[in-house]
């Protein structure tokens, strides 16, 4: 998998191939505290950037996980619904929760890298 990429939303993008696996940042994750449920989307569905991809609902409040790209859905990580606490643990690799078919990857290449990233957070 390619190096994460970033939205000023907290969520994350790898590139692998024209397949892009998304999810939240582990700082957006431990802004909404503990996971309680995820509520990821059908496959098959497409998404254009900005639009509401995934929901998730901590002890602290219910937020919209919106799609860093567009593209088709071709696989989320369903297994959130039974863990959802993995988002916590492991919120950049098993706390996906949607794999894209990238429309354009040149969505993700406009994206931040981590050092980037790093400097966005420093902001907040």
């Amino acid at each position: 998998m390619s190096e994460l990429r970033f939205t000023k939303d907290h969520e994350w993008v790898a590139l692998d191939g024209d397949v892009a696996t998304i999810g939240i940042t582990a700082y957006a994750a431990d802004q909404l505290g503990d996971v309680v449920f995820v509520e990821v989307p059908e496959v098959g569905k497409t998404v254009k950037a900005g639009d509401g991809l995934a929901v998730v609902e901590s002890v602290k409040a219910a937020s919209d996980v919106y799609a860093p790209v567009g593209g088709e859905v071709v696989a989320a990580n369903t297994e959130l619904g039974d863990s959802p606490e993995t988002v916590n643990a492991v919120p950049e690799a098993g706390g996906w929760f949607a794999k894209l078919k990238v429309a354009d990857p040149a969505e993700v290449a406009a994206l931040m890298d981590r050092a980037a990233y790093e400097d966005f957070l420093q902001t907040l």
